[in-house]
């Protein structure tokens, strides 16, 4: 049986293949690409003659997919789906599995941190500093604020319990909501318009692509400011920009765009005022590579004892 890591996991190999060889025992071929492919033909490329592929959030659609007729099992090394094919996995028999939970600590974190350099406006004060200036105007705490979560799986709810440990009351949207006793549950509309800081912790689908549109967004506080470390598209960035731009809202911190980075530089939200862009970087932890790929190769070892 042949297994293709198709693209580096951001980890050293030596590490990685600790991972594959303590979770495997059957006799597999394993390849290892150390570099992104550089486009769908070159992952057909890599991926034609295998049974296993490993993919991180480099896209898996149809076109590379028919072209992998021995193709068993996709084990994906992110925590969402939504740059593969599933229908066409379902119609092939090609199993797919993720690696759910590994950057939740990593994400959750991140967020805290952004909501701090929004509040404080960090970056504007390394500028001045390192320009021989003064402070800005004075910023403002987390403590007191009403943090809106907006998603309780298993990032939101850290969030939600890192925001509380900041001194923050918490609400919380979620079709699943979960019960916990400081998390005051309210309708999408309401928690827009009531929380100091909105955070977006849903994955991205159907039923949520565009979910924060321009109605939507305008619902929120001239004060508030808005976080994104989950989904680009969940969020109508283009209605973001111009809210941003007009003073409707008080700033933004962008983790994902509507596609991967590099981003173009004409970005209507790279003008904004008050904004955070950081390239996708919610997941990438040292710690959080290494579960990942644990996770990863786990898995591939459950699904071949299974077989």
């Amino acid at each position: 049986m042949k297994l293709v890591i198709a693209e580096p996991l951001g980890i050293d190999k030596q590490d990685l293949l600790g991972y594959v060889f303590s979770a495997m025992a059957a006799d597999i071929e394993i390849v290892y690409y150390d570099s992104p492919p550089a486009g769908a033909p070159e992952l057909a490329a890599r991926c034609a003659e295998a049974e296993i592929v490993v993919i991180a959030n480099t896209p898996l659609g149809a076109e590379v997919l028919r072209q992998c007729p021995r193709l068993r099992l996709i084990s994906v090394a992110f925590t969402g789906f939504d740059h593969i094919d599933l229908e066409l996995c379902e119609e092939m028999g090609v199993t797919v599995m993720n690696a759910a939970g590994y950057a939740t600590a990593a994400t959750a974190e991140l967020t805290l941190g952004l909501a701090l350099s929004l509040l404080r406006e960090l970056p504007l004060c390394d500028q001045l500093s390192r320009g021989g200036q003064t402070r800005p105007a004075p910023g403002r705490e987390l403590r007191g604020k009403l943090f809106g979560v907006i998603g309780s799986g298993s990032i939101g709810l850290r969030v939600a319990e890192l925001a509380r440990a900041f001194g923050c009351e918490v609400c919380a949207w979620s079709r699943n909501p979960k019960p916990v006793g400081y998390i005051n549950y309210l309708s999408l509309p309401e928690l827009l318009a009531a929380a100091d800081i909105v955070s977006v912790h849903l994955p991205l689908n159907s039923n949520t692509r565009g979910l924060l549109d321009f109605s939507m967004l305008t619902l929120m506080r001239p004060e508030a400011v808005l976080i994104n470390t989950a989904r680009g598209a969940i969020v109508d960035n283009q209605a973001l920009a111009m809210l941003l731009k007009s003073g409707r809202l008080a700033g933004a911190a962008i983790d994902v765009l509507d596609n991967e980075p590099p981003w173009p530089p004409d970005h209507p939200l790279f003008d904004a005022p008050h904004t955070l862009i950081t390239p996708h970087i919610g997941f990438a932890t040292r710690e959080a590579m290494h579960t990942r790929a644990k996770l990863v190769f786990d898995n591939i070892g459950r699904w071949l004892a299974a077989q």
